[in-house]
């Protein structure tokens, strides 16, 4: 089982929906991770340990990166989302606002 946190019973959840079910839950793991680390790397007083931890922290990232272009080139919808958000300049919510007068919903 990949997840105690499925809210239907397995048997009734499509391949495709498991498969989203496990990156989310994936991709909440890895920036769980990243930040635990980062919190660690800030307390630690041992510099070469302190640099072990950010690179854990890196390696996180990476993976959470990973998880999320696969969850764009598997999902239309995350698709047109990072689409509208993701390497943009200027103010985030302006361009939310802006997306919503596209009739967007």
């Amino acid at each position: 089982m990949s997840s105690e946190t499925l809210h239907a019973p397995r048997e009734r959840l499509s391949k495709e929906t498991l498969a989203m079910h496990q990156a989310i839950t994936s991709l909440m793991e890895e920036l769980e991770a990243a930040d635990w680390y980062r919190q660690r790397a800030d307390d630690c007083d041992n510099k070469a340990l302190k640099e072990i931890l950010l690179h854990n922290m890196r390696e996180e990232i990476e993976h959470a990166a990973m998880i999320l272009e696969w969850l764009r080139r598997n999902n239309p919808h995350f698709a047109k989302e990072l689409k509208e958000y993701l390497f943009t300049d200027g103010d985030i919510a302006k361009a939310e606002k802006k997306a919503m007068g596209k009739g967007r919903k």
